[in-house]
């Protein structure tokens, strides 16, 4: 299942993929839901010739939890497989999450990584996405811990529909962080999470620095709103996660909290960091930099959910 929104050359890049994949094409269907895409979408996709089944939804434009709800409503297998528009299936990764789901005895979600593609140089800004999200899968693949709701990006996940539909599906209100949200709700009706490393997709992100910024707001608007409504643990997360971070971070969050003037006069700092350190291939130095800007403005967003810094540090200091 795929939402997509005004990407239609590299959806093509991931329906020509999954044309190519070890399974039979017979066996699979590939659900389709345009969130009102105005760049040609619409007209190309669905004339497209595939081995497999290939439905097109189109719809105005409600955001991927609407979207991924609807391709759910509208598939007829019972085991989603969710991808994103920009992730390129390797040819076992429809095999890798089937196979990982046959000898499940209890409700499963299976996760996929989202490698950089093998000579791809994104900017920098999704550069230290990927960074993050590498850190997360060495940790998975050394076992430092198992996977959680928090590792649950439908970029690469698998589950069976009718665990999404008993948990009610993605909620709507949320723009950013709606799986996690969703997985959180899964999590607590006893679904295991599996790491699998070999069903691989891979990553062609674009993202400019305005959308970069505002992930980060919206995350930490979000985490508030979770531990607010939902995600009862959240609030502990978010101290020790704090607790956690280096020096650097925590003293540039404690000088921005309630200070929203001074995380935005960071912005054209950091740009120019980023956009010089880029040019001469420094990318540990950008990578400092964007993890400052972006800690902070995630924080900053928590406080500004909660009503003011005094509120936030009682949050922190209450986890």
């Amino acid at each position: 299942m795929i939402p997509t929104y005004n990407r239609v050359e590299r959806l093509g890049r991931v329906l020509r993929a999954l044309a190519g994949q070890t399974v039979d094409p017979s066996a699979f269907e590939v659900v389709v839901v345009s969130d009102g895409s105005t760049d040609g979408t619409d007209a190309v996709i669905p004339g497209l010739g595939m081995p497999y089944e290939l439905i097109f939804v189109a719809q105005r434009n409600s955001g991927p939890a609407v979207a991924r709800n609807t391709g759910v409503s509208r598939a007829t297998g019972e085991l989603i497989l969710f991808l994103d528009d920009d992730v390129v299936p390797s040819l076992q990764l429809i095999e890798q999450h089937i196979r990982t789901h046959a000898p499940s005895l209890g409700p499963l979600v299976v996760i996929g990584p989202m490698l950089t593609p093998p000579g791809y140089r994104a900017n920098p800004f999704v550069r230290w996405e990927q960074a993050m999200l590498y850190k997360q899968y060495d940790a998975l693949l050394r076992g430092d811990y198992t996977p959680t709701y928090r590792q649950f990006f439908t970029g690469n996940a698998s589950l069976s529909r009718s665990l999404i539909l008993e948990a009610g599906g993605f909620d709507p209100r949320y723009r950013r962080a709606e799986d996690i949200e969703l997985a959180y709700r899964l999590a607590e009706r006893g679904t295991q999470f599996l790491f699998n490393e070999r069903a691989i997709g891979y990553h062609f992100a674009e993202r400019p620095f305005r959308s970069w910024i505002e992930i980060a707001r919206s995350y930490g608007r979000n985490d508030v709103i979770f531990d607010r409504e939902t995600v009862a643990d959240r609030r502990k997360q978010a101290g020790r996660e704090f607790k956690r971070r280096n020096v650097f971070t925590r003293a540039l969050t404690r000088a921005c909290v309630g200070r929203g003037w001074l995380e935005q006069s960071l912005r054209w700092p950091v740009g120019a960091i980023v956009a010089s350190s880029d040019i001469l291939k420094w990318d540990q130095l950008s990578q400092v930099a964007l993890s400052g800007l972006y800690n902070a403005t995630y924080y900053c967003a928590m406080a500004d959910e909660l009503g003011g810094a005094d509120r936030f540090w009682r949050f922190i200091k209450e986890g």
